[in-house]
């Protein structure tokens, strides 16, 4: 359909229809009596993904990086030219957010949008998202690069960032937890070592 701003491969709608990993929502008018009221007029997909792997794992709740929390992630959001400014995508971002609040170890919806695209970064942050990082050459469209914002929104209010103090004292962890590692290889290393030098010495002595 011309009026879609961006195409996708057949794959991903593949994906979509048989629900591979991947959940819609999908907006139809059924106002229309022209028989196509079952056309699809706007939709959004999303997919669930852990927190741990996500690359705002350093914004979330410090226990994210070593627990079972999950994130929801909004692939695509479209609606059609002659259906826009009517609420409909806010409609359907707002599906997702139920969706992500009724995940019980969800802590967050995030999105990516293209930096070009001022319509919907008011829409994203008049529905309370925080842009959170601007990402240089994140899309590639027709051999072009377009810069990325990324854009977060907390579910359940309960969840917050680290603070400062909290932030450093993860990546303290995680550098003491890597220092350990390195040691444990040596003093392995070295182990493994003296047990060649003395099979030496002793098949010498043979």
């Amino acid at each position: 359909m011309s009026s879609w701003i961006y195409r996708y491969e057949s794959e991903f709608f593949q994906n979509v229809v048989h629900g591979r990993g991947i959940v819609s929502w999908a907006a139809v008018d059924h106002s229309r009596d022209d028989g196509k009221s079952d056309e699809l007029i706007g939709f959004v997909t999303a997919r669930v993904v852990p927190a741990k792997d996500s690359e705002i794992v350093d914004l979330l709740n410090c226990n994210s990086a070593e627990s079972e929390w999950s994130l929801v992630y909004i692939l695509t959001l479209g609606v059609m030219n002659s259906y826009r400014n009517l609420g409909i995508a806010s409609s359907l971002i707002l599906e997702v957010i139920k969706y992500a609040s009724s995940i019980q170890t969800c802590q967050a919806v995030y999105l990516h949008v293209i930096s070009y695209n001022i319509p919907a970064i008011h829409l994203y942050k008049k529905m309370s998202f925080k842009c959170i990082r601007k990402l240089p050459g994140f899309y590639l469209i027709d051999g072009q690069h377009y810069d990325s914002y990324l854009f977060v929104y907390f579910v359940k209010g309960s969840r917050s960032p680290c603070s400062p103090l909290e932030l450093v004292m993860v990546v303290v962890r995680y550098i003491r937890i890597g220092f350990q590692s390195i040691i444990a290889k040596l003093w392995s290393d070295e182990r493994k070592v003296g047990r060649w030098c003395r099979c030496k010495e002793a098949h010498s002595l043979i």
